[in-house]
């Protein structure tokens, strides 16, 4: 490597070590308006169409479709704590049930390991009854907070209405930065894929949560599980949170059926079938449904998850994926970076069938000489 090259990679270094940097250092300023790009691409289309079928201007149409989800949202946000809030309200009773469960699985541990059960559940060091009443509330908020997609509720549908007014504005600027590197037509193209990233996944994301939150809600009613809708739904909502939200949203419906149910096997049933879904929601519901645009591979995903997650938090975790995904975009468009977009998607069959023609190859040859012998 020359020493020009060594200069380049260097530069490129601290390049990507001040973008970490700054995008931690303004996170509060960075999230919001990521959220409400999304969001702006949501909305997009209802906007459009106000604008072509009722004849709106920019101003109205950006006005009604922010209100109308806003609305929504917040009609969702209070069902949800009004529902966590009912719930809360018996957790005395929920508690004393759990214990009664709880109280013979751990006389079956102190014949094993001596332990005193009276020093388990009553000890001043423990103190179990306390911590569960006291913090049942706080256990759920944080559940409805792990599943929030708006980080702020003033900020997002202000940037939201910028973005959808002066969204030719932003274009041409976006055009004019990257006349110097590429076309016009290779421009378009690259935003043009953005939006349709986005929009794949968005619209993919609310297809997922109601098949999700039907498959939750049925697997609940048939172990007869109070509230099964709205764990369910709850459950599917958390989605938000790849891969971690279903296991959050387990817990809940989880101890309820702990608490409710003569057995303590309903709760392990209700772990059990969340995982299952889980399990067919990440390999078959989501790949077919969100298509092959957001096509991101699972070790990526992962990965991903866990960055924004210790650079943003939990807003982090729900944006990492919709961000992945377009960075991949720009990635596969630039020369300079285009092995990472390659890394970042999916393999292909010549990467995926290679390895198992070479089995089933030396399978043969096994069986040539078993039947040789």
């Amino acid at each position: 490597m020359d020493t020009k090259s060594k200069h380049h990679s260097a530069l490129d270094l601290l390049g990507f070590i001040a973008i970490i940097f700054i995008a931690y250092m303004l996170k509060g300023l960075i999230i919001p308006l990521l959220f409400a790009i999304i969001l702006s691409v949501l909305l997009y289309p209802i906007v459009s169409f106000l604008e072509k079928k009722f004849r709106f201007n920019r101003v109205l149409s950006a006005l009604v479709s922010i209100i109308t989800l806003t609305i929504l949202v917040m009609s969702v946000v209070s069902f949800v704590g009004i529902k966590v809030e009912e719930i809360a309200s018996k957790r005395n009773e929920y508690y004393t049930s759990a214990k009664e469960k709880i109280i013979p699985l751990i006389n079956k541990a102190e014949k094993s390991t001596g332990i005193q059960s009276e020093e388990i559940i009553q000890t001043e060091n423990m103190k179990m009854g306390k911590v569960v009443k006291d913090n049942f509330s706080d256990i759920t908020s944080f559940l409805m907070a792990s599943g929030s997609i708006l980080s702020n509720l003033v900020l997002v549908p202000l940037y939201m209405f910028f973005f959808l007014l002066y969204r030719k504005f932003f274009i041409s600027f976006i055009y004019s930065i990257c006349s110097k590197k590429c076309s016009k037509g290779e421009t378009k193209e690259i935003l043009t894929k953005l939006y349709e990233v986005q929009q794949n996944y968005l619209i993919g994301l609310l297809t997922v949560m109601l098949i999700v939150g039907c498959l939750n809600s049925i697997g609940l009613l048939i172990l007869g599980i109070d509230y099964p809708f709205f764990f369910g739904f709850l459950c599917a909502l958390l989605l938000l949170i790849p891969y971690i939200g279903i296991i959050i949203g387990s817990l809940l419906p989880a101890i309820v059926a702990l608490a409710t149910k003569d057995s303590a096997w309903y709760a392990v049933g209700v772990i059990g079938i969340f995982g299952f879904i889980q399990f067919i929601e990440g390999n078959f519901i989501t790949p077919n449904i969100t298509g092959s645009k957001v096509s991101i591979n699972a070790f990526v995903s992962i990965l991903s998850i866990i960055v924004f997650s210790m650079l943003w938090g939990t807003s982090g975790m729900v944006l990492a994926l919709p961000v992945t995904a377009s960075l991949k975009v720009i990635f596969d468009h630039s020369p300079q970076f285009r092995a990472i977009g390659f890394l970042l998607g999916q393999p292909t069959d010549e990467f995926l069938k290679s390895k198992a023609r070479r089995r089933l190859k030396i399978w043969k040859e096994i069986r040539k000489i078993k039947n040789k012998q």
